[in-house]
């Protein structure tokens, strides 16, 4: 318990890096560096750099730099791709990292590459947990979020100190890749219960109760999620502006489906909401989660 103790990550002499500051990356960032860690950062493109880098963080100029000056690196990145390239490209993680480092990898990606990305860091002698987020932008920016990890028990007590400052709680679900796993099947509920949100305020349009009392009721009845109230407030005042995109949970369905086809699962209802989200991809993509709301409604009235 001594030796395990005194691994602990001290925020006091520990330098970590950041991978990827789009709407989770940056918020994290800004956490970290306001919580006291000595935190630098890199992004592909340089406007969000900018903006920490005048918050006071570090930019490093590369991966390679980043990842050779970190005890810790965290990433939180788009897609597979975007791991991938990250993490297997020459002057990426892979080839820049020491034996020892820790990385924390918080994207939502395939199940698949997280196997791939937890075999190469064990061959590089590096420790590496595999750490979902469940949880928008606001409770990002709020420290209220939680963490789902994959991987080594020890690697995750040592931690700790890290998730004290970015979350609420924190599990470590099992071995390596359970924790995107673990996220997946929270992401399908967030899925599904948009789709039905959109489809119960419809419902109630087309009975036409008043739209506002419809939503002002709606949002205090228990089975509306609590994660869900600020949806409805969305929807009432036709704010789209992104929390969680639309693509991103179009992409994390897609991942849930092919997770259902490759361990057997028959998923209906969650095969429906991936065909709404792709249907909403071109025209309101970067749009908030909730903007199926008023393209469900759009459909029924025409049919």
């Amino acid at each position: 318990m001594i030796a395990v103790a005194e691994k602990i990550i001290d925020k006091r002499i520990a330098r970590i890096g950041f991978i990827g500051l789009g709407l989770m990356g940056s918020r994290l960032t800004r956490r970290l560096h306001s919580s006291g860690w000595n935190v630098q950062a890199w992004n592909r493109s340089p406007d969000p750099a900018q903006s920490l880098a005048r918050d006071g963080v570090v930019i490093s100029s590369s991966i390679a730099d980043l990842v050779a000056d970190s005890a810790v690196v965290l990433s939180s990145l788009a897609n597979d791709e975007a791991v991938r390239s990250v993490y297997f490209d020459d002057g990426g993680v892979f080839s820049s990292a020491k034996p020892g480092t820790i990385i924390l990898e918080m994207s939502t990606i395939s199940p698949e590459l997280s196997r791939l990305l937890h075999k190469q860091a064990s061959d590089h002698g590096v420790e590496l947990l595999d750490l979902a987020i469940s949880g928008s932008t606001p409770a990002v920016e709020a420290g209220t979020v939680t963490l789902l990890a994959g991987g080594d028990q020890n690697t995750f007590k040592n931690c700790t100190s890290i998730y004290e400052s970015i979350a609420k709680q924190w599990f470590l679900i099992g071995p390596g890749s359970s924790g995107i796993m673990m996220k997946l099947v929270v992401n399908l509920l967030l899925g599904i219960d948009m789709q039905a949100i959109a489809e119960a305020v419809s419902l109630g349009e087309h009975l036409r109760i008043d739209r506002n009392v419809l939503l002002d009721v709606l949002s205090k009845t228990t089975v509306i999620p609590p994660a869900f109230a600020g949806k409805i407030q969305k929807i009432k005042q036709n704010d789209y502006s992104p929390e969680f995109p639309l693509r991103l949970m179009s992409k994390d369905m897609n991942l849930v489906m092919d997770a259902a086809n490759v361990s057997g699962a028959d998923l209906p209802a969650a095969r429906v909401a991936q065909s709404v989200l792709a249907s909403n991809l071109s025209s309101n993509g970067d749009q908030d989660l909730s903007a199926i709301t008023p393209f469900i409604v759009a459909q029924q009235v025409r049919s």
